[in-house]
């Protein structure tokens, strides 16, 4: 029988994973806030969104570990890229736009970015002192 998981994150900031998201061509459903399952069941969550395929995902906040929990059936799971495969890139860019927002609030700038092959990105910021 299939069933709603969650998995844990260590996403926090919602603006910054919404740009992850979004980063990926993800649209994010503001109306709709709940993600239907096997049997058209429903659950309720902060953020929802269809991958392709039919698959439905969200995220909902979690005030244990103050972090989104990825919601999903994971028996309806169509989409090619594996779950795993799946928060492993979206954790990898609310990184990047992470690292962007909160280094440019302190007046850093990007000088240079390098899309490695292994997958990583190096960043390059600089900061001119008046």
């Amino acid at each position: 029988m299939s069933h709603f998981s969650t998995i844990k994150t260590q996403l926090k900031e919602s603006k910054s994973l919404i740009k992850a998201l979004n980063h990926f061509g993800y649209e994010i459903n503001h109306e709709k806030k709940f993600v239907k399952g096997y049997k058209g069941k429903f659950t309720a969550v902060d953020i929802s969104m269809d991958l392709p395929r039919n698959t439905k995902v969200g995220f909902k906040w979690d005030n244990n570990s103050n972090a989104y929990e990825l919601v999903t059936d994971l028996d309806l799971w169509k989409y090619d890229l594996p779950v795993e495969r799946f928060i492993s890139k979206i954790t990898q860019m609310y990184a990047y736009h992470t690292i962007i927002a909160k280094t440019g609030e302190d007046g850093y700038q990007i000088v240079e970015q390098k899309n490695k092959n292994d997958g990583s990105i190096e960043l390059v910021l600089t900061r001119w002192e008046s």
